[in-house]
């Protein structure tokens, strides 16, 4: 028996109109079509669904348990069919992603917020995590995105590279905000706020000072730079920090309470990357949201740059 839903929904519109004429209307088919698909359904299935008196039909008990049974099933379909228009439009689906702490405060979440608006049947996952730690979480596909500083190239991970520079963060009356690029020497003795003496960050910061013969005084050190601005905006310190953190600054800040931003020289590097599953393949709406996340992170670099270039 190879019963087709066409068969199933034209038996449910004569049930339901109790007419052959009413249900071709409804299906789009003529009256004599519809009258042979039901004979051809009743033939398939081995007994009368209908019994035909002076032009009317009358439905058996056969054909109301039948009934139960097609509305179950075209019920299911026609579920299945708007899951699938909402999940081509990504209007649903779920989406897992993992963030290290930098931009797990205010870029992500703002970006996120976006995303979402007017696709509310779409449910996310986001976690603030270590970057070795979410490193592992892409790469066992128990996350579809990761977004963190750059790990060692891996078969299990794809990755996109961004080489951004570490920026310099002062308060606002700082006389040495007047300069548009810091120096070792311009921070000479300075009480600085840096990580932990294992990131690349804090190696890079204290090899310029050594190589510039400056001393590098570490008053603070922290597992991120975000509680720093606290600092730095209290007068305790200064820092080099990452981008992504003073960008959160510019984004969340009033104009009149921004610390000062000014490029820091010689260039420190703090690359991050945006991680996916080497052996998966990613959803539509993974996909468009690393688009986004892409977009958000060239226009980061463009915002930046025009704040280091305008002082």
């Amino acid at each position: 028996m190879h019963l087709s839903l066409r068969q199933l929904s034209t038996f449910r519109e004569v049930m339901r109109s109790g007419s052959i004429s009413q249900a071709a209307r409804s299906v789009g088919r003529t009256q004599p079509a519809v009258s042979t698909m039901i004979q051809s359904l009743e033939g398939q299935l081995g007994f009368a669904l209908f019994v035909r008196e002076q032009g009317k039909l009358t439905p058996t008990p056969e054909a109301h348990f039948f009934l139960e049974e097609c509305e179950e099933i075209l019920g299911r379909v026609e579920r299945a069919e708007r899951t699938l228009e909402r999940i081509g439009t990504l209007q649903s689906g779920k989406l897992q992603v993992a963030c290290h702490p930098a931009a797990s405060s205010v870029l992500l979440p703002k970006l996120m917020t976006q995303f979402l608006e007017g696709r509310d049947d779409l449910d996310v996952s986001l976690i603030m995590r270590s970057s070795d730690i979410i490193e592992d979480l892409v790469a066992s596909q128990q996350f579809d995105i990761g977004f963190s500083e750059t790990p060692r190239p891996r078969a299990s991970i794809r990755q996109t590279d961004y080489d951004l520079e570490c920026v310099c963060i002062l308060p606002a009356d700082d006389p040495l905000a007047r300069s548009a690029t810091i120096t070792p020497a311009d921070l000479d003795g300075r009480p600085m706020a840096v990580l932990f003496d294992e990131h690349r960050t804090a190696v890079q910061t204290e090899a310029a000072f050594s190589a510039a013969g400056c001393r590098f005084k570490k008053r603070l050190e922290l597992r991120t730079f975000l509680p720093g601005l606290q600092f730095v905006a209290a007068g305790v310190c200064v820092m080099v920090c990452d981008m992504i953190t003073a960008y959160s600054h510019l984004l969340e800040a009033p104009e009149g309470a921004r610390l000062a931003i000014r490029r820091f020289r010689p260039r420190i590097s703090n690359s991050v990357s945006i991680l996916t599953p080497g052996y998966a393949t990613q959803s539509m709406a993974g996909r468009a949201f690393i688009r986004e996340l892409e977009t958000a992170v060239e226009r980061m670099q463009v915002e930046v740059e025009k704040v280091l270039t305008d002082n």
